[in-house]
């Protein structure tokens, strides 16, 4: 059993694969993770030029030592059922990502069967499986496709919101404030920690406008996603500062985790702290907020 560990995901970026100088640009990029595209991102005629594409750019990232950039790299292949999607699995386990994500999850099939493969070819038990989640057959089975997360033999790490193929999958009206989507977005997030694993907020496609990117970050916090995808490096320092805990949050977790480390409240269940009840579960709450900022 690999116990996964805590990864910052407030900003993951999509990098075609088959874009050799937005590949290049990486090092010096200040995103959580970047995911390297084989699927949307990638015309049909360009996607073995991009398989090879891939597996250079990873022999010669291992050749370097890697000061800065995207702490988690992920590589998105495409659909097992289509004629690239398994030759993508086994080319992107030989590139040794730290994750890989797998588009049209459906049911908890999908994610077994890249499962099974992986472990057929040996791969790392921390080569971890993230699932697109982008179709309404997808949303009708989350949670036995979120319970996968419970389990340490599945790989299952992490659901990102495929929101531009709901939209096309099933005719909802796009509104700046998404109100016809939430929510979808909503039921993921409470799939998603219901398998104790993370989930990504979908892209926002005009990178121009981050006055509203922006707006549509703070409203993925406020839901509870862990981050967002993003499709233009100018997203992402409103992403990292939206999705980081605030200082005044960062204050109130210390106070809760003093106050129950005090010895006069030793074996308490609730205290009250500055003005407000507050049992353990806020305690563990506040545990994992400090955890999360000390990763940053």
């Amino acid at each position: 059993m690999t116990t996964r560990p805590f990864r910052p995901r407030r900003s993951v970026l999509y990098v075609p694969a088959s874009n050799a100088k937005a590949l290049s640009k990486l090092p010096g990029l200040a995103c959580d993770a970047a995911i390297i595209d084989l699927e949307d991102a990638v015309a049909p005629d360009a996607k073995l030029s991009a398989r090879e594409a891939l597996k250079t750019f990873f022999a010669e990232r291992s050749k370097t030592p890697q000061s800065g950039g995207p702490g988690e790299i992920v590589i998105r292949i495409n659909g097992l059922s289509t004629e690239w999607g398994p030759d993508d699995l086994i080319a992107a386990r030989e590139c040794r990502p730290d994750a890989i994500l797998l588009p049209k999850v459906e049911t908890p099939r999908d994610i077994l069967e890249a499962n099974d493969t992986l472990d057929d070819e040996d791969a790392h038990p921390g080569m971890w499986l993230w699932a697109m989640i982008e179709t309404p057959k997808a949303l009708l089975n989350i949670g036995a496709i979120a319970e996968l997360g419970r389990d340490p033999g599945a790989r299952l790490a992490c659901f990102v919101a495929g929101t531009n193929d709901l939209v096309k999958e099933t005719g909802v009206r796009v509104t700046p404030d998404r109100r016809h989507l939430v929510p979808w977005l909503m039921q993921m997030v409470l799939a998603a920690r219901a398998g104790g694993i993370d989930v990504l907020d979908g892209v926002a496609n005009n990178f121009r406008d981050l006055d509203t990117f922006r707006r549509e970050c703070e409203d993925g916090a406020g839901m509870g996603f862990d981050g967002k995808t993003l499709i233009h490096p100018d997203q992402i320092g409103p992403a990292n500062e939206v999705f980081s805990p605030s200082t005044d949050e960062i204050a109130q977790a210390r106070a809760i985790v003093a106050a129950f480390a005090a010895p006069e409240n030793a074996g308490k269940g609730v205290l009250t702290v500055d003005g407000r009840m507050t049992e353990r579960l806020h305690l563990a709450q506040a545990e994992k907020l400090l955890a999360r900022a000390g990763n940053l």
